[in-house]
């Protein structure tokens, strides 16, 4: 490392102290999603075959849920196959299914989840995963349904659109068999109908890659979220970027359409 390397790694540093410091001043989002874009990008870039940049993806969210819980973070929602991730090649797709899958098996020996008291729950329309994908994950819902320090969602087979036409649908069979009237249809009511209403609203959505859009991602949930967008691809994201958007959101007045 040069000279110049030490100096640009020292002056790194201590910005990012200064953040963490200013950051320890203010409310933090308890509720966070990611949009973790750009994998596919990064490999390309570095000249890797694309799967080598989902397992980097992989590693990095890691990474970042522990830097969540290291400042304070209780709820994660990430943004992990799409329900438009279905339209790729059934190679890729099987190759991020498989990756899940290990995923959450290494997940549910990691000594990490007991100490942190981690929580995790998939959401999504998971009749579009294969059988031993659906079996891993009733595995570690289970296996982690005592915890309730920190909740981790993943949007596996997710579409925010889909989520809200799978309530309607729910919703409206509910009328049919009289279980509800229509009068009792409010916004407290069709919250209990989506994919999981026990964690709150995501206050702030992050997203990587340089694009400028929610995806179809927590359509519902977002109305008010503060949005995030960094240019990294997401396994290139650092520790930095990350504090970063944790700090523009802390000096953002929330309206809430006032």
């Amino acid at each position: 490392m040069t000279i110049s390397d030490k100096i640009g790694q020292m002056a790194s540093d201590l910005y990012e102290k200064i953040l963490i410091e200013d950051i320890k001043k203010l409310p933090i989002p308890r509720h966070l999603g990611i949009i973790t874009d750009g994998n596919r990008r990064y490999a390309t870039e570095k000249g890797l075959p694309m799967n080598d940049g989902h397992v980097k993806g992989k590693d990095k969210l890691e990474e970042v849920l522990q830097w969540c819980m290291d400042i304070g973070i209780k709820v994660v929602t990430v943004y992990g196959f799409s329900t438009e991730n279905l339209k790729r090649s059934k190679e890729e797709i099987e190759f991020l299914f498989r990756l899940i899958d290990r995923s959450l098996n290494e997940l549910m020996k990691d000594q990490r989840v007991k100490k942190n008291g981690i929580k995790v729950r998939v959401i999504g329309q998971k009749e579009h995963l294969p059988d031993y994908l659906k079996e891993t994950i009733r595995n570690t819902e289970r296996l982690t349904s005592k915890y309730d320090n920190f909740r981790l969602n993943l949007a596996i087979g997710y579409g925010g659109r889909e989520e809200i036409l799978d309530g309607i649908k729910r919703i409206a069979s509910d009328v049919v068999s009289r279980k509800i009237e229509v009068n009792d249809i409010n916004e407290e009511l069709f919250r209990t109908y989506l994919y999981d209403s026990s964690v709150p609203d995501p206050d702030l959505i992050l997203r990587t890659s340089g694009e400028e859009r929610v995806s179809n991602f927590l359509l519902w949930q977002s109305a008010y979220s503060e949005l995030y967008f960094t240019e990294v691809y997401w396994p290139d994201l650092k520790h930095v970027d990350f504090l970063k958007a944790i700090r523009n959101f802390q000096l953002r007045k929330r309206r809430y359409g006032a």
